[in-house]
């Protein structure tokens, strides 16, 4: 066995898990990690591309820490604001009139876990080592943002930035990982950085390394003795003395491990699975405390189009397509129900709702269609509850306040509105031959719906083509391995996934808005920067972008310039928002409790997320658990 303080533990030759009667359970958290099998198992060196690592096994939850941390909900209260946590950094960023400098100001009393203090030293290095090293995780961003940067004293950075940038602080912002700061000290001597394994590594949070599978299944992480010094010491105390990533479980194991007492936190399950662990164990919670019981993640199912594809060129076209989809099928298909629908470009999670969702349901509720001399009001803001009524007969424990069902089940929907779909295909050249919609050229207007080879987008996808085929459309499902690859490169007409990831817990929509600019659309079959996948090009939204790069990142203006890409979104329809990709997240009361649900959103709790960690100051071990 593979050991980071020298001990060595039991293992069988499968690798499944450690010897957990060492670890006294009122001690010990045991966390699945979503990884398979993990290649290169004795690789801490997190910063190299590529390596064959683990990402989610602890390393950088437990061990790496940047500026910001920044929640996809809503955070702890007292200790963030926005969601925004100073985590290295004393404060917020300060950018100079133009934003072609920021000044970060360090805390001070912070170490490595080998004693050595960390300073601004350490930034400075961690830059110009990425600048300088092909092959490290943040050399093409720093090469292509940063000019200079100085270490004013200890514990001041300053950078100069090679143009205006309102937003280069969020490089250093962590959502789910970041650019994290590396230890002088630990790597100024090392002849081949990209070589170099880093095992055991030197922590900046609370806790280290203690052991790990050399077949690559579980590591181990127990707290420092002077947890106290470090970033999120300054929070509050880590309860754990150790903590357990548990990876390559499959669905089944989990359950069955997690009823064992053997795992505490599930990143994930089906809805099945969840539907079945929660009903027959009631220490067992998800994020609501009822049906659907899923956090919905910071990002938001679509159906893509590929607007270089003349078929999808035209926005009633693509209008057209979104009125004959039903939302009560494609929620019952995909999550038997438990999803959490959203009818506009921005994900209902974390704080969306209050700064998107809510404040604009008169102006959806409003909003008209006009085509074949009809005008229509497409918006059903009672989707959510038609479908609560829908599941409550299997789940008595839906929700049945409007307010819970509004964010268990989303805001509202798009009417099923057929008349008005064919009216607007008409009226954009089509024409239809028996069944079969016709093209303006007179070729049947066909398709392939690309979806993922199984899940719950995989049903998702397959009902979308099913209704548009029901309704003369040739829309044919293709399930592939290669979904994401084939995107980037434009390899696809249309697809089920998320265009959209947002911070979540901040209202800023710049995370994935700012590759919405025309600037980043590249000719078919070249790579193009993630999250406009669908290519869609606007002089409106390249203004509406600029003007966003040009505010500051926490100036109100910049929720209304969010509300302006909702509406102008809504006239284009680029591609059909349909739901925020729902995970099934669990947690057991078994041994610890304190966990973050829909009424207390301090955190966002799937497990491999670095904002994971504050989840660790806030639970408590349940009195009398063995």
């Amino acid at each position: 066995m593979v050991a980071g303080n020298g001990l060595a533990l039991a293992q069988d030759a499968q690798g499944t898990a450690p010897d957990l009667a060492q670890f006294p359970r009122n001690e010990t958290l045991i966390i699945h990690n979503p990884e398979g099998v993990i290649r290169n198992p004795g690789w801490f060196n997190n910063w190299v591309v590529g390596a064959g690592a683990g990402i989610s096994n602890g390393l950088h939850q437990l061990t790496t820490d940047t500026f910001w941390l920044i929640d996809p909900d809503a955070g702890i209260e007292g200790a963030s604001e926005n969601a925004i946590y100073n985590s290295l950094a004393d404060d917020l960023w300060e950018y100079n009139e133009d934003f072609t400098e920021m000044t970060v100001k360090l805390k001070q009393g912070i170490y490595w876990s080998d004693g050595v203090e960390f300073t601004a030293d350490d930034v400075v290095f961690t830059v110009e080592k990425h600048k300088a090293t092909p092959g490290l995780s943040q050399n093409g961003a720093y090469n292509a943002q940063v000019e200079t940067v100085e270490a004013v004293d200890p514990y001041t950075v300053h950078f100069t930035l090679k143009g205006p940038n309102s937003r280069f602080h969020t490089l250093f912002s962590v959502r789910w990982t970041g650019a994290w700061i590396m230890p002088k000290h630990h790597f100024e001597g090392v002849e081949d950085i990209l070589s170099f394994p880093n095992d055991p590594p030197v922590s900046l949070g609370p806790y280290t390394l203690h052991s790990y599978d050399p077949n690559g299944t579980w590591y181990i992480w127990q707290r420092r003795e002077d947890w106290q010094r470090t970033a999120l010491g300054m929070i509050g105390e880590p309860t754990p003395k150790f903590i357990i990533y548990r990876n390559n479980i499959n669905a089944d194991n989990r359950l069955i491990e997690m009823r064992n007492g053997n795992l505490d936190m599930v990143h994930d399950l089906s809805p099945e699975a969840t539907f079945s662990i929660i009903q027959q164990d009631p220490q067992i919670q998800g994020w609501f405390p009822g049906f659907p019981y899923a956090h919905p993640d910071p990002t938001l199912v679509m159906a893509i189009f590929n607007h270089q594809n003349p078929k999808f060129q035209d926005k009633r076209v693509r209008w057209a397509l979104a009125l004959m989809l039903d939302a009560r099928a494609m929620s019952m298909a995909s999550y038997r129900g438990a999803a959490t629908l959203s009818a506009i470009s921005v994900p209902p999670t974390g704080t969306h709702p209050r700064d998107y969702h809510a404040p604009l349901q008169e102006f959806m509720t409003n909003y008209e269609i006009t085509a074949g001399g009809n005008t229509v009001k497409p918006y059903d803001p009672t989707i959510g509850m038609q479908i609560a009524d829908m599941v409550r007969g299997q789940f008595p424990d839906a929700p049945t306040d409007e307010d819970a069902i509004r964010n268990a089940f989303g805001y509202g929907w798009w009417k099923q509105d057929i008349a008005t779909a064919e009216a607007l295909l008409t009226e954009a050249g089509f024409t239809k031959n028996g069944n079969q919609w016709m093209m303006p050229d007179g070729q049947p207007f066909s398709f392939s719906v690309m979806v993922p080879t199984d899940g719950v987008v995989n049903r998702l996808g397959a009902i979308i083509a099913q209704t548009w085929a029901q309704n003369g459309v040739g829309a044919q499902m293709e399930a592939a391995s290669d979904t994401w690859d084939r995107q980037r490169v434009g390899n696809y007409e249309v697809n089920i996934a998320w265009a959209v990831e947002t911070w979540g817990g901040h209202p800023d929509l710049s995370f994935f808005l700012d590759s919405y600019h025309s600037e980043y659309v590249v000719e078919p079959g070249q790579s193009q920067p993630d999250r406009n996948w669908m290519r869609w090009k606007d002089p409106r939204l390249d203004e509406l972008i600029e003007k966003i790069r040009n505010s500051d990142f926490n100036d109100p203006v910049g929720i209304e310039y969010g509300h302006e890409f909702v509406k102008l979104h809504l006239e284009e329809m680029p591609n059909i928002p349909i739901m925020a990709y729902n995970v099934f997240s669990v947690q057991s009361n078994r041994f610890w409790t304190g966990w973050p649900n829909a009424e207390n959103p301090y955190a966002n709790p799937v497990t491999n997320w670095s904002n994971g960690r504050y989840i660790f100051t806030q639970i408590t071990p349940v009195e009398g658990a063995s």
